[in-house]
Order: C-alpha cells, then structure tokens, then sequence
C-alpha cells in the first residue's frame, strides 16, 4: 500500500459546498491541491488562502469552463507544472436541475452531459498517463438516484448513470496501474435556492432514510479519503453515502 500522504490532488468544483469540504478533509491528511472552479472566483480564493496558511504553497486554484474540451488538458498540465506530478483526480463538478419530458432541449443536454459526464470522461483521459506513472486514481461524485431515476430529472439521472459506467469502464482501462471508484451521496447538502426541496420535501427525505436523518457534507468527504488512502484492492466500485435511503425508495 502507497503510504505517500503528499498526494498532489486535482478536484473540480472545489471551491464551495461539498467540494470545499473535500478539499479541507483531503488537505489534513497532507494532500497538496489544484483546486478546480469555474464561476466561484471569491470562495475559491479564499479556500486557498485558508488552506495556504495552514501550509504554505500547497493549494493551487485554477479557473475553466468544464464543457470546453479545449480546457481540460490544461486543467491536468498546470497541475503537473505547479506540483510536478499528479496522484488524484476528482470529477466532482456538477450541474443539477430537472428536465421535464416535453420541454428538454439541447442547451440542458450539453451542459448536464457536458458537466455530469462528457468532462470526466476527457479529462481522465488527459490525466491517464500522468495517473498511470504515479499508480494513482479516480475518484467519480454520481448520485443515490442512479438506479431509482428521480421524477423530473431524466437528464441529469442518465448522465449520472452514465458516470457509474465510465467508472467501472475506466476502472478496466486503466488497470492494474490506476484505481477508479465513485462516491454516490444521497441527502447530504440541499440545493441553494431552490423552492421544491421545501421542508415538507426535506421531512419525508429523512424519513425514507433508513437513519432518520441527513448526512453532512463530511461524510462524503470521508468516503472519499478512503477511497483515495485506505483502499488499495478497492476498484470498479460504487460506494454509497446516503444513510440507507437507496434501500428505502
């Protein structure tokens, strides 16, 4: 087992919310970040500074529009230019909103395919050789929803299930140098701003959760750590983090 826990680590959509969390989790255990982000210039800038005092010059923020082809080997080069390798990818940016059958149009195939899938897909390939070099790995963000599609959501659940296959697809290609596995969270952060997850909504989530509750963001952040660190004969697999509300739908 790799016990290196100066691992230079490439996480996309780092700068807030769930990735932010990664991002503090995987920085206590030594890990040295190319934090990915996109819109999110001021919460980016300012997790670097966090970290950056904690231990000097070992975060990185690099800005790029995910469903820009040409940016993603960028994002995998300045990486290995700031650090001088890379050991860790994350796909961990996501666009989420429903797509109601009738009104689907092809903006909200390119981007929820486009984020959810079409980028992880071209920038394991860009890191592959990188990856393979370091005996490094993979490490998918896909949703509870993969096998029970939520209503409303046909878009964004075909591209999440689309990660699954690229994960266990990758985890053949890219054997027996690299590891590829997926985190699937269920209710852990609810979207901002949106009226639907109301708290009727979020009341009836909890009690379909086998737990009786939510989880916390730490909690993925967690399950990632181990599938990076703690998992050396772990590949192809999915590892929910959802309280046991798949079991429960």
């Amino acid at each position: 087992m790799d016990t290196n826990k100066d691992k230079v680590i490439l996480i996309t959509g780092g700068a807030k919310r769930v990735g932010a969390t990664m991002c503090r989790e995987l920085h206590r255990q030594g890990a040295r970040l190319m934090i990915h982000y996109n819109n999110s210039m001021s919460e980016a800038r300012a997790l670097q500074a966090e970290l950056n005092l904690l231990r000097p010059n070992s975060v990185a923020i690099i800005q790029g529009d995910l469903l820009n082809l040409n940016v993603l080997p960028t994002l995998v080069s300045e990486t290995v230019h700031q650090f001088g390798r890379l050991d860790v990818l994350i796909n961990n940016a996501s666009t989420y909103y429903p797509t109601d059958l009738g009104q689907i149009n092809e903006e909200n195939w390119q981007d929820l395919i486009g984020s959810n899938l079409k980028a992880p897909v071209f920038l394991a390939q860009a890191a592959a050789t990188e990856l393979r070099k370091n005996s490094g790995c993979i490490i998918n963000i896909t949703d509870m929803h993969i096998e029970r599609p939520k209503k409303g959501y046909i878009v964004y659940s075909v591209a999440k299930a689309g990660l699954v296959t690229l994960t266990k697809s990758l985890a053949h290609e890219l054997s027996p140098e690299v590891r590829v596995n997926a985190v699937a969270p269920g209710p852990v952060q609810w979207p901002e701003s949106n009226p639907q997850f109301d708290e009727v909504y979020r009341q009836r989530v909890i009690n379909q959760t086998l737990l009786k509750r939510v989880g916390e963001a730490e909690d993925v952040a967690k399950a990632v750590k181990f599938l990076i660190y703690d998992a050396p004969f772990i590949t192809g697999h999915i590892l929910a983090v959802d309280g046991g509300r798949s079991l429960n739908l």
